[in-house]
């Protein structure tokens, strides 16, 4: 081979030797090759030898510099667009991610789809570009990949490389040189460009923040008339959007949606899945695309059915990991339960530090559907928060205090990377969080973290639990979360003693009206302590107790009595006869017994109380005082209703208002309800005005300390138009019963028993007002729907009957009215015996009508006994 010597000026000498190559300077283009020749620099150069076969010697530091390459002809792509799912779904979201323009016809430059992991986002903007790209309508599309700067760099440089000639050993700078290419210049031909920025995981990887002073630049692409960038991101940070930029807020699939993707995903196996189950399916999956797809590549891959799937889903020992696919479907990159790991490890390193974390754990027990954001900041939750923070080097012994604040600020914290939805705007669902994203935060905790964590979120909703529900939404949203916290756990608020929060829902469900959800409730924790506890403990002899009230809450007064009366046995032996508790029951069991219809039982069984409680705990104790009133009361039903009964009875009410008001102050339960008795024996005994005047001024007082929806309020609405018509407004009290009708239904609901008793008022006195056959009408549609909710042996449904029975005769049906009352008192026989006060009434009813049907007949002269 023949030895070739290329010298430079200001360089040293350079020898090549039997073949060798010395080279100090520019080579130009070796004979028989293509493209551009490349400049080889050499600096600080000395004498080189190469010596041997094909060696080189080089003098210096020695720099190629490509030649730049030719631009890449339009159209032109960079980077690999996902490929399309299977049975991908049409989503309302692509229609908007396709419009041109927002609203006022101004042009969509940028637009960023952002959303909690595995919501579809990336197969969205696939779809939009991929259609983009088929219909013709770019020159220029690039692809990147976002998680981190990294890759956005590196598709960037990649597009400067090909379409601007940039050097690729220099990536920043040729990302640098292809932004600025996209930007408009005057005088070129038009580009059309979109670029597509997928699974943007930190805004701050936008801009580069090289080490040289002034360097700083951004990555977001230029503005321009022909061209559009897309992001996907899990981020909510306000620096992602702005002015120019288009937010779509991709969310889960519709029931319809997530139906029809299970359907045509499952649609080549041999076996066809119920559509029920199928629906049920994706309800438990709470609609998530990702999930969906991973739960069908796992029935397609194991055989098994949709039924089985849900069993194990439902099964709090099985893990997500363990009904994952073994090979995941689309190009996923992670299993399920992987799936939002990131997304937490990024938003415990957001302010406050470290704080994320465990306010997941917490939220990821209560309810998924909306969590008051109190529970969350209350201080059982901050304590927990303390203890567990993240961040390294914050563990000490006494850990330093969470404020308010800052557990809020943890709240934004996830809702900033979409692991929930924080809307502070309605405090009492402010939290919102996905049940799969709870059930993998519930696979990662120990079984000793998990009931560490239960009994703290219990504490959390007993600390923000009123003690008047003055506010029914905050009520009902904390009876949903500690229902979902119970259905969480197994044992953590049973064991080794039920939690208080357990026994505050059953009084909650009691107090807002709802008498057979609490009899349910304390029914299921009596079954569930029974084994747990033993048949002595007190926890249990106290939901015993409750129950039994609530029974006779529910219309089954000699069930109370009987229920009661084995209680107190029980107290009595097990905690002694001079317990609070063994006390408290005994009242009850009187009043349950007067309730019975047994009023001198009532009265003695109180005497002997209200001496026990005055001895034991004192004339002014709370109880002693709810007890003496009750005696005093009793005493009053039992004797005949004579004018000094009436003015004994009065000065006893007006006692025992001014003592509750006293030692519980104005605003109590107690002290309102001695109000309302005073108020309702002065409309009994003749007063019907002072009734409507003590009510109207009980109601105002109510709706300052309670809210005008509070049940209580509700309630005394109801008494105040029952005593307008009593003092002889008829039509008034009709239209204010139909204003309570509208209010309980918008609060309560249609089917609470409040609702349909203000029905029943409403019908009574829209016949009194002169409609009695709109009584007749209503009171029917009362009676189907108090049997389809109460059941058909309720007290209050076979009441009605009597109610709708009278109102036939009052219309002009005294044959009808006898043949109802007839059928009732039948029923009310079989389910109450003879001697029951309410059958008495029903017997009443009956001998009047049958008497107006036979003086009808008499004074039409027809004999009652002939046939007709």
């Amino acid at each position: 081979m023949a030895k070739a010597e290329v010298s430079a000026r200001d360089t040293g000498d350079a020898h090549a030797a039997d073949g060798g190559t010395a080279v100090t300077g520019y080579r130009g283009r070796e004979p028989g090759s293509s493209g551009a020749p490349s400049l080889v620099k050499i600096s600080h150069t000395g004498p080189a030898v190469a010596i041997g076969p094909g060696a080189t010697a080089v003098s210096g530091h020695l720099t190629v510099q490509r030649a730049p390459q030719e631009p890449a002809a339009w159209p032109h792509q960079v980077g690999v667009i996902p490929s399309r799912a299977r049975s991908l779904q049409y989503r309302a979201e692509a229609d908007r991610l396709r419009s041109a323009v927002e609203g006022g016809g101004t042009a969509v430059l940028c637009q960023v789809l952002t959303g909690m992991g595995g919501v579809g986002k990336t197969q969205l903007a696939a779809e939009y570009a991929r259609a983009a790209w088929d219909d013709g309508g770019l020159d220029v599309l690039v692809w990147a990949t976002a998680s981190s700067q990294s890759p956005v760099i590196s598709g960037y440089a990649q597009a400067g490389v090909e379409l601007c000639g940039a050097d690729p050993d220099d990536p920043e700078q040729a990302a640098r040189k292809f932004l600025a290419w996209l930007a408009p210049k005057a005088g070129q031909r038009p580009c059309r460009w979109l670029i597509v920025l997928d699974d943007v995981t930190d805004p701050n990887d936008l801009v580069v923040h090289p080490e040289e002073p002034g360097t700083r630049f951004s990555l977001w692409p230029p503005a321009g008339p022909h061209g559009r960038t897309l992001l996907t991101t899990r981020r909510r940070d306000a620096a992602l959007f702005g002015e120019g930029r288009r937010r779509i807020e991709v969310g889960l699939f519709t029931p319809a949606e997530s139906l029809a993707y299970l359907t045509a995903s499952l649609a080549a196996r041999d076996r066809t899945e119920p559509s029920g189950q199928l629906t049920a399916l994706a309800h438990d999956l709470g609609h998530l695309p990702l999930a969906l797809a991973q739960a069908a590549a796992y029935l397609i891959d194991s055989g098994e059915t949709a039924a089985t799937y849900r069993g194990l889903l439902a099964d709090r020992a099985t893990k997500l990991t363990d009904i994952a696919p073994d090979a995941l479907p689309d190009e996923q990159p992670v299993a399920l339960a992987a799936a939002w790991s990131l997304s937490i490890d990024r938003a415990d390193t957001l302010r406050p530090n470290g704080l994320a974390r465990p306010m997941l754990h917490l939220a990821a027990l209560l309810d998924a559907n909306g969590i008051p954001q109190d529970v969350l900041t209350s201080e059982p939750a901050r304590t927990h928060l303390a203890a567990h923070r993240t961040t390294p080097g914050t563990h000490s012994a006494e850990p330093a205090p969470i404020a308010p604040a800052d557990a809020a600020r943890a709240l934004r914290a996830l809702d900033r990377l979409s692991l929930i939805d924080h809307t502070p705007t309605t405090p009492h669902q402010a939290v919102r969080v996905h049940q799969l994203i709870q059930r993998t935060t519930r696979d990662t905790l120990t079984p000793h973290q998990h009931d560490h964590i239960a009994r703290t979120a219990a504490d959390a909703l007993m600390a923000a639990w009123p003690t008047i529900e003055r506010d029914t939404d905050l009520a009902q949203a904390l009876r949903a979360n500690t229902r979902a916290l119970n259905l969480h756990v197994e044992s953590a608020l049973h064991l080794p003693e039920i939690h208080p929060v357990l026994h505050r829902l059953g009084r909650s469900l009691s107090e807002s009206g709802q008498l057979t959800a609490a009899i349910d409730h304390f029914q299921n924790l009596e079954n569930n302590a029974a084994g747990r506890l033993g048949p002595d403990h007190l926890d249990l002899l106290t939901m015993r107790a409750n129950l039994a009230n609530w029974r006779g809450e529910a219309g089954d007064a000699a069930g109370a009595v009987q229920a009661l009366a084995d209680v107190v046995e029980s107290m009595t032996r097990v905690l002694g006869p001079d317990h609070l508790n063994t006390l408290i029951t005994r009242a009850n069991l009187a009043d349950w017994r007067g309730e019975a219809g047994d009023a001198a039982g009532a009265v003695q069984a109180l005497a002997d109380v209200v001496e026990s409680m005055t001895r034991v705990l004192g004339p002014d104790h709370p109880s002693t005082l709810i007890a003496r009133s009750d005696f005093i009361s009793w005493r009053g039903k039992e004797r005949a209703t004579t004018a000094a009964a009436q003015v004994e009875g009065l000065q006893v009410l007006v006692g025992r208002l001014a003592d509750r008001t006293r030692v519980l102050g104005p605003d109590h339960p107690y002290t309102v309800a001695a109000r309302r008795d005073l108020a309702s024996w002065r409309g009994r005994t003749g007063a019907a005005d002072e009734a409507v005047l003590s009510f109207s001024e009980l109601l105002a007082d109510q709706r300052r300390a309670l809210g005008p929806d509070h049940p209580e309020t509700l309630s005394t609405r109801n008494n105040l138009a029952f005593w307008r018509g009593e003092a002889g407004d008829f039509a008034g009290a009709a239209q204010t019963f139909a204003d309570l009708v509208e209010s309980m239904t918008r609060v309560l609901g249609p089917d609470h028993p409040n609702t349909l008793t203000a029905r029943r008022n409403l019908a009574y006195w829209q016949g009194e007002a002169g409609d009695a056959a709109g009584a007749v009408q209503a009171l029917a549609d009362v009676v189907e729907s108090m049997t389809r909710v109460l059941g058909p042996d309720h007290l209050d449904t076979l009441m009605v009957r009597n109610s709708l029975a009278s109102w036939l005769g009052r219309a002009g049906d005294p044959a009808g009215a006898v043949t109802v009352a007839e059928q009732l008192l039948e029923h009310m026989v079989r389910v109450l015996g003879e001697e029951q006060l309410h059958v008495q009434i029903v017997r009443r009813t009956l001998d009047h009508w049958q008497k107006e049907v036979e003086r009808t007949l008499h004074t039409s002269g027809e004999d009652a006994t002939s046939p007709r």
